[in-house]
This record gives structure tokens, sequence and C-alpha cells, in this order.
């Protein structure tokens, strides 16, 4: 039976009969990462004229979040490397390390030409920030692709919970494409939906399924799969936060934010220090940009929403259409309501001293106007400023 056709009750088992991975491809995809990031670590950058060190490989993509569809061979692999100092020195030598990757696979590939194939995709880019390949060995029966990006490792080591240096962000690079170092924070993006309760990585595969179904039925720049699978998990914890919940609800939840795209204002504080002074001006200047905006949880220059960017319209109807279909009807035929999810999260404010009027305003990313009560009246506005000269108080 399709998705549309599955009433709501028996959505739990469709997700298990056609969306979760069985044993024996999860192993094959498991020896396909192995064979590829042992690689990395342990050969490519060994000759003596090339000692690069590969300080860690991350498996990052839907295998790495534990979000993977049944029969999607694909992985993405971030090799971080001391020699990349810097965001500046992975835009200037990423393709540098791509060019001797790839040789060294090919070299590889020559020695071993009976046990492991490789095919490499073409690439056009003069400086290009992905190497794509796929590959088989006598290990695995089919070919899995993978994306191998370079990284510059800006975290270190990354401990459950712990929140990273604010210097991290500062030092981003806010004026150039939005998310260009998105890669440098691959764990954080684990971290943030794989310590998720088993059920909603669930939901997110059900809503990947979906978002896949309309990709291939649309034409146009549609917005990308990680911005559902980040509504998804929005959706959850404004709606139920539970272990277990009716998937048919968190599904028709997800498709009515879809259909409300031009009032997303989305964003989570777990990685950012918003007593920061300059990464709270960066966020209040993200979250006034044009709706949807969905800010990338790990990297606040990051945003999925993409204003008018991607084609949120064309998505939208979709969800419209499959509002009706069967997947949201209980058995006596009665239609399952959504969850009653806001979408804009509660805008967070920080109480400030405009330095050059000596004012009393209230920085709020509602943005708008600056107060000018006298600071010895004792009066505290909550008001708002755009202010250039701030500090926190």
């Amino acid at each position: 039976m399709n998705l549309w056709d599955t009433r709501a009750k028996h959505l739990d088992n469709y997700i298990e009969n056609h969306l979760l991975p069985d044993t024996t491809f999860k192993k094959e995809i498991g020896n396909a990462i192995h064979i590829i990031a042992s690689f990395l670590k342990e050969r490519c950058f060994q000759e003596k004229k090339k000692l690069v060190r590969v300080s860690k490989v991350v498996k990052g993509g839907s295998s790495g979040k534990g979000t993977a569809l049944k029969g999607c061979s694909d992985a993405d692999l971030v090799v971080f490397l001391s020699d990349l100092k810097s965001y500046q020195d992975q835009i200037d030598r990423r393709g540098e390390f791509i060019d001797e990757i790839r040789k060294q696979l090919e070299e590889c590939k020559r020695e071993k030409e009976w046990m492991f194939d490789i095919k490499f995709e073409v690439n056009k880019w003069s400086n290009p920030r992905v190497l794509g390949f796929t590959m088989r060995s006598t290990k695995i029966s089919q070919w899995v692709e993978f994306d191998v990006l370079p990284a510059f490792d800006v975290l270190g080591q990354v401990t459950e919970n712990l929140r990273p240096d604010p210097q991290v962000y500062i030092k981003l690079k806010w004026t150039l494409n939005g998310g260009e170092f998105s890669t440098c924070f691959t764990e954080l993006q684990k971290r943030f939906l794989k310590q998720r309760c088993t059920k909603l990585k669930s939901l997110i595969r059900l809503v990947k399924h979906w978002y896949k179904m309309c990709k291939e039925k649309m034409e146009g720049s549609l917005p990308p799969q990680y911005a559902v699978e980040l509504l998804t998990v929005y959706a959850w914890e404004q709606g139920s936060k539970l272990d277990q919940f009716s998937t048919a609800e968190g599904f028709l939840t997800v498709l009515t934010l879809i259909k409300k795209y031009q009032e997303l204002m989305i964003y989570w504080t777990v990685n950012y220090d918003i007593h920061n002074e300059t990464i709270a001006n960066h966020l209040y200047h993200q979250l006034r940009k044009h709706r949807p905006v969905i800010l990338d949880p790990a990297d606040p220059t990051g945003d999925v929403g993409g204003g008018k960017k991607w084609s949120w319209d064309k998505l939208a109807q979709e969800a419209e259409l499959w509002s009706t279909a069967s997947c949201f009807q209980n058995l006596d035929g009665s239609f399952v309501q959504p969850w009653n999810v806001p979408v804009s999260k509660n805008l967070l404010w920080s109480v400030y001293v405009c330095v050059c009027v000596r004012v009393c305003v209230c920085l709020c990313v509602r943005g708008g106007y600056t107060c000018d009560t006298p600071m010895d009246s004792g009066i505290l506005c909550l008001c708002t400023t755009s202010s250039p000269s701030l500090m926190v108080i």
C-alpha cells in the first residue's frame, strides 16, 4: 500500500516496512564508510612530502544523524585536516586537498583492482568544496555514493552538551553565502538530531520520504531537505515532546507549517551564546530577513528557510493537497488534527545601553526604533533599536 492510502493508525507500520534500512543494508553501508574513512586517516596523506594530519573523519548526512532511508546508499564524510588553520584556509585550500584525495583513491584502485572499484563524478568547479564518487568493493554488493568534504577543525573535541566557544561563531565570515562553513559544524548537526527519541527519527524519515516524492514530480528549486528535517524537530518540540506520539498528527503538523511558510521564523540557541554582543547582533540581523527563516542550530549563518530563495510555494501546494490524504484519516473516517504549534518562536530580548546617546534601550529581534528616555530617569524601557553602538549590561 502506498503512503497516501495508508490509514493514520498504520503509519508506524508503513515506516517500519518501507522506510527503515534493514540490518544487512546498514552493515554494507557501514563497511563502505569504514573503508573510505580508514583510507583517509591511514593512507591518503602519508607520503613524506605530503605529511598532513587528519584530526578526524566524521560521518555526516542521514547516516550520521541516524535518519537514513531504506535504499538510499549515500554517505557524507567530512575530513578535518590539521593544515587548515582558519575558515579562509578552508576556502583557499580545499581544492588542493580534494585533488590529493582523488589522486590517492585512483592509485588505490589500481593497486587493488580485483577488490576495489571507484567512479568519480564530473566536477566543473575550479575550487570545488566536495569530492563526489561511487565506490564498490568485495565487502559490499552495491555501489555506494560518497561526498567527501575537507574542513577546518574549528571545534576540536566535541563533547555532549558542551556549547562551543563564542569565538567559533564570532570569527565566522557572515558576509559569505549562508552555510558556507556548515561542514565545520557537522558534529553539532549530528548531535542535534541523533540524541532525539527513536520515534521522532521515524517521523523525520516519513517527512523525508514525502519530500523526495514531491521533488520527483516538481520542477524548480525546492527548499533543502535539511529545512524540512528541522521543521519536523520544531513541530515535535512545540507540539509534543513525548517519546510516544501520533505519527499522523506529527506529519500533518509539519505539512501545516509548510503551508504557512511565509510566516515561519524558527531558530535554536543550544549552541549560540546569545549574551555575547557580536553573536546577538548577527542573530538579530539574520532573524529580520524575509521569511521563511529557519536557522541551522549548528551554524547561525545558515538560513535553510532562505526567504524567497527557494520554491516554498510549490512545496506548500503539495502540502495542501496531501492534507486530505487517507494517511490522516482514522478508521472511522474522521481526520486527525495537527498539534497547536506557533509559526515563529518567542523572540528573545536583552537589555543594552546605547553609549553614543546615553539612553536605555532593549534590543529585540522584532526591530524598530530607539527610545529617548534618559538613563538617569530610572525607567527601564522595553523598546527596540537598530543602533550599531551597543554594549551588553
